[in-house]
């Protein structure tokens, strides 16, 4: 598969590094009981990772019914389950490094791995929450690794709504190369969120999506 990425010219570490999330991370309350974290630059030089694991990963294109069609879902995915190897040695490290800072909150790792990879703005993601298994009816947390093009998370209340107590009625986060967002109490519950295509001229994304066993 033949997806180039620029390499960006404000990534000067030399060696592909994940940084320490007791520094940098900041959180943003949605509405009572659900948030999200940001850490911006989490993983420093990640072409070489970006480059590995469009070129490895078996990717596979989705079709779903809509209406009376069978469609494609305009992106292509990748899930590996518990205890399936991963593509690269860092995804490993940061699945480690994310169950440890998040050890006391979550009460237990994470363990399978999702990806996306969405080849420009065309591709993209409908309005959702990771509400399949336990998260339907618990709190849990997503983890998302994003690499390459930035592009924007968009954050609603679920299914168009306004919550009590929250004065927010949509959140916008734009995700660039080697940054991370953690979602967090209740907000698979209570919030969707999309990637939206674009029309701008956006080279393709790829979003490793870490979470708990019994969650999708």
């Amino acid at each position: 598969m033949d997806l180039a990425l620029q390499g960006s010219l404000l990534d000067l570490a030399e060696e592909m590094t994940l940084q320490d999330l007791s520094t940098g991370l900041r959180r943003n309350a949605l509405s009572p009981g659900a948030w999200v974290d940001v850490r911006p630059g989490w993983l420093a030089a990640g072409d070489e990772l970006f480059a590995t694991l469009v070129r490895t990963v078996p990717w596979h294109a989705e079709r779903r019914t809509m209406y009376d069609s069978v469609v494609d879902v305009p992106r292509l995915t990748k899930f590996y389950a518990a205890g399936e190897p991963l593509p690269h040695p860092v995804l490993e490290q940061a699945r480690d490094a994310l169950s440890a800072h998040y050890r006391e909150e979550l009460g237990e790792p994470f363990v399978t791995a999702g990806m996306c990879l969405y080849r420009d703005g065309r591709d993209s993601v409908a309005w959702h929450g990771d509400r399949i298994g336990r998260s339907k009816d618990r709190d849990t947390m997503v983890a998302i690794l994003s690499l390459g093009s930035a592009r924007t998370l968009a954050l609603r209340p679920r299914d168009g709504g306004q919550i009590p107590g929250s004065h927010l009625k949509s959140l916008r986060l734009p995700l660039a190369h080697g940054d991370l967002v953690v979602m967090g109490g209740s907000c698979q519950r209570t919030w969707d969120h999309a990637i939206p295509k674009t029309a701008e001229p956006v080279g393709p994304r790829i979003s490793v999506q870490f979470r708990v066993a019994g969650v999708r």
